[in-house]
């Protein structure tokens, strides 16, 4: 075929696109990657257990699934309101009063495609360059890569071993000021499991209602504690109207595909809010909405086994880890996650990360992916089951006597 120049036309100079440089600074979930790596691994045909993943392994209870079905054969699934229908915000003030022991308006509910859209999105609505951002270290990492992004100054507050994971009130405290934008609460936590005490969450309000600062309290693992009962800071009083109360279906129903997620929001947010996800999203499909109503209406029973399933995978684990050389692990009282520290280890904990999947075939994540008060730990999700757990320390326990 005769080239541009020979059919006498000249040669088009070409330049290659670029990305733009904001892409950079999202961060994103080691989860996912080591999760990639391990799959990479079982088919060459090793064996892996996967601990890496914070995901419930049981299967979204009947009469949630059927409630979706239904809806779909019923034709619900077209467009709908974009902060959600009518019926889910209603079931979601409902409970959210009956849980938080304030009222709720349905008004007040939004419902995203699962909880980080509106996690992402109030950072993004509230804080600019200039402004801190007070978050958990170690906590879920799109909170610092969501703060990065808006051009904000993340502010790590150090949850320590020695404190059950809880904060200390006095590094809240040196950490809050005029340029505080938004303070980031998560109660029970991921990656440790810790919970905040009450009376510690009714002091944080008193130091933060002394700035300028909004409230996201992460409540995704509200429903998976076993031994305390459970607190938000939006109960305290005057709290409400400065906190978006973020839950959803992931974790409690086992719903993490359906992508459902929820919040209550003050007043001064629910327009702006819901723009990003017209601009964004559109909407949640209404039959997914309407599951979810089912979800929060319906039998409870399954999620009471699940909690009671984990809290023996709980049990499991941990006198397992702790009986492992170099490893000491708190008993986590809440969520579905181990944060044991392997600072007796002769390695590093990332190193010994990935020698544990790539050596022994347990998938786990180091704990710095969390931050870097999480160096020198492991995070590992007892959300698989009691067997699997068994072997995980078995081959960690073999992994550890060849290094010591």
């Amino acid at each position: 075929m005769s080239s541009s120049t020979e059919r006498g036309r000249p040669a088009v100079a070409t330049q290659a696109p670029a990305l733009a440089a904001a892409v950079a600074g999202l961060g994103t979930e080691s989860a996912f990657s080591v999760l990639a790596r391990a799959r990479e691994l079982e088919r060459r045909g090793r064996d892996v257990i996967h601990l890496e993943i914070g995901e419930p392994d049981f299967a979204t209870p009947e009469h949630v699934s059927d409630a979706a079905c239904a809806a779909i054969r019923a034709g619900e699934t077209h467009y709908c309101p974009s902060a959600g229908i009518p019926e889910l915000r209603a079931a979601v003030a409902e409970e959210l009063t009956r849980t938080r022991g304030v009222t709720v308006a349905p008004e007040r509910v939004l419902v995203g495609n699962g909880a980080k859209p509106l996690l992402f999105f109030t950072i993004l609505a509230v804080c600019e360059p200039g402004d801190e951002v007070v978050y958990p270290d170690p906590g879920f990492p799109i909170y610092e890569s969501a703060i990065r992004w808006a051009g904000a100054t993340p502010v790590p507050l150090p949850l320590h071993d020695a404190g059950d994971f809880a904060f200390d009130l006095g590094e809240l405290r040196a950490r809050l000021g005029p340029r505080t934008k938004l303070v980031i609460l998560n109660s029970p936590q991921n990656p440790t499991g810790g919970v905040v005490p009450r009376a510690d969450l009714e002091a944080a309000a008193e130091l933060i209602a002394g700035t300028p600062a909004w409230v996201l309290s992460d409540e995704v693992y509200s429903r998976l504690l076993y031994d305390d009962a459970f607190a938000s800071i939006a109960s305290v009083p005057g709290m409400l109207e400065r906190t978006v109360l973020l839950d959803g279906f992931s974790k409690t129903y086992a719903m993490t595909g359906w992508r459902c997620g929820y919040a209550a929001v003050p007043e001064a947010l629910v327009e702006p809010l819901s723009r990003f996800f017209v601009n964004a999203t559109s909407c949640v499909p209404p039959f997914v909405q309407l599951a979810g109503v089912a979800a929060l209406q319906g039998p409870q029973d399954a999620v009471e086994a699940m909690r009671a399933e984990f809290r023996a995978r709980r049990d499991v684990l941990v006198e397992g880890l702790n009986g492992l050389p170099g490893v000491s692990c708190r008993v986590p009282r809440g969520a579905f996650y181990a944060f044991p520290d392997v600072g007796g280890v002769p390695v590093g904990a990332e190193e010994l990360a990935t020698r544990l999947l790539e050596e022994a075939g347990v998938a786990v994540l180091a704990g710095t992916a969390f931050g870097a008060a999480g160096a020198g730990h492991l995070r590992l999700s007892y959300a698989t089951s009691r067997a699997n757990l068994e072997a995980a320390v078995e081959r960690m326990g073999a992994l550890l006597a060849t290094l010591t």
